[in-house]
């Protein structure tokens, strides 16, 4: 009995958290330096709430960035599921994209939560580099793109994002960059 009492409120605690994370991106993305209140006030939790979650805004920024990172990479297998692996991967580059330009909008905010005596370290690209890994590997099998594409290879050529503006119009600009990629993975494929 005392375990479905506690699942109501550890569901309720998990929206508070993203609730946190879904706006803190918003106004971090905005002002590096948003005040945690007005964070806090925005995502309607209290005080209490927030800093049980979120010691400090390096745990916040670094946790937000992680979390995002991690909805990228979790979206690979997902979209796996439900398309071709050709258009799995290139919609998965999208919210790659996405989450480059949440990341260079958070640049001053990550810059002030790293650096420094005691700065927390940025976390690691795995999740991402494993994700690409998974799509490319299905996009082999299925004959989709060219054999020996390697993660390090995709994220490379697709380093390009991380030079766009996010402040800018920055989708179109994506896309045709993403697009391209994707023809020069389609070249040299071996076909079903």
């Amino acid at each position: 009995m005392g375990q479905r009492k506690d699942a109501p409120l550890r569901s309720d605690a998990q929206r508070n958290r993203e609730r946190i994370l879904e706006v803190a991106l918003a106004e971090l993305t905005r002002a590096a330096d948003a005040p945690l209140s007005a964070i806090a006030k925005k995502a309607g939790v209290g005080q209490g709430t927030f800093y049980r979650n979120f010691p400090n805004r390096e745990a916040l920024v670094l946790e937000i960035y992680r979390h995002e990172m991690q909805q990228v990479a979790d979206s690979a297998a997902q979209l796996l599921c439900s398309r071709e692996p050709d258009r799995a991967l290139r919609e998965w580059m999208d919210r790659l994209a996405r989450f480059a330009m949440a990341k260079a909008g958070l640049a001053d905010a990550i810059r002030q939560a790293t650096s420094g005596t005691g700065g927390l370290a940025k976390p690691g690209n795995a999740p991402v580099t494993a994700a690409a890994e998974l799509l490319l590997r299905a996009n082999e099998e299925a004959g989709t793109i060219r054999p020996g594409v390697t993660a390090d290879d995709l994220i490379l050529a697709i380093g390009g994002l991380w030079q766009i503006d996010p402040h800018s119009d920055w989708q179109p600009r994506a896309t045709r960059l993403l697009d391209l990629v994707m023809d020069g993975l389609r070249a040299g494929a071996g076909g079903r």
